[in-house]
């Protein structure tokens, strides 16, 4: 019975606050009131109702805990199953995404084995995307590496894109090359290539027309290293994940 008339008294503490049912106020007041609500009557109903704030359920399970939860919650969903990249992988390159790309589901938009080794057809996948693409390459040595594109590949007079590109390379473990700030140098594509970085007259990344020949080179934009085990390699197979 004691349990219910505290129950009552502070709801009734609440409504009083807020004006509920019995008055109009302005909103001045109605501020204060809301202000007013962190009292220790509240506080001692949210116990007793057993609410719990973050900053409780932080102090209570550590932030460890919280960070496994939120790190859970980054975990990307891919449309289908990359035939390229392990589950450990996806993980760990989804950690190093740009911030807007967190949460969304990975959609398959370009694949070699599904659309053939056609730069056209690459470019004609990309007209209906508005978020970053991730491009992954195997290369006939079996390695794989990449970029991260801010904005879905495209035909351009010139370099486009923002800092948010990077280049990447599992070769062997995952290493990612963010901007530099010594250029702009981020994408550019035409009917015969697509490059990422450049600078000393080396791009970071090319492809040629056919998406079957390729040249990594380190570049001033990411301030890579090879991404592949040598210079030139022959394209495998190919992967464009959009994030929407």
């Amino acid at each position: 019975m004691q349990y219910y008339v505290c129950v009552f008294r502070v709801l009734h503490l609440l409504m009083f606050l807020l004006g509920v049912g019995k008055l109009v106020v302005s909103e001045d007041e109605y501020e204060r009131r809301v202000d007013a609500l962190n009292s220790e009557d509240l506080r001692a109903l949210c116990k007793r109702l057993q609410i719990t704030t973050k900053e409780e359920l932080t102090t209570k399970h550590g932030t460890s805990n919280m960070a496994e939860l939120e790190l859970e919650a980054l975990k990307p969903t891919l449309s289908e199953p990359s035939c390229l990249l392990q589950v450990e992988q996806i993980e760990k390159l989804a950690k190093t995404l740009p911030p807007r790309t967190f949460g969304y589901p990975w959609s398959l938009a370009f694949s070699t084995s599904k659309h053939g080794m056609s730069i056209k057809t690459l470019y004609r996948s990309m007209q209906a995307q508005d978020s970053p693409v991730l491009m992954i390459i195997k290369d006939s040595d079996g390695q794989l590496f990449g970029a991260l594109a801010s904005e879905p590949f495209k035909i351009s007079e010139g370099f486009y894109g923002t800092g948010e590109t990077f280049l990447f390379t599992f070769c062997p473990e995952l290493e990612v090359f963010k901007w530099t700030g010594d250029n702009m140098f981020f994408i550019k594509g035409d009917m015969d290539s697509l490059a990422f970085g450049g600078g000393g007259g080396e791009f970071g990344l090319w492809l040629d027309g056919d998406l079957y020949h390729g040249r990594s080179h380190s570049c001033k934009t990411f301030g890579n290293p090879l991404l592949s085990k040598k210079e030139d390699f022959f394209v495998q197979d190919i992967e464009i994940w959009s994030f929407e």
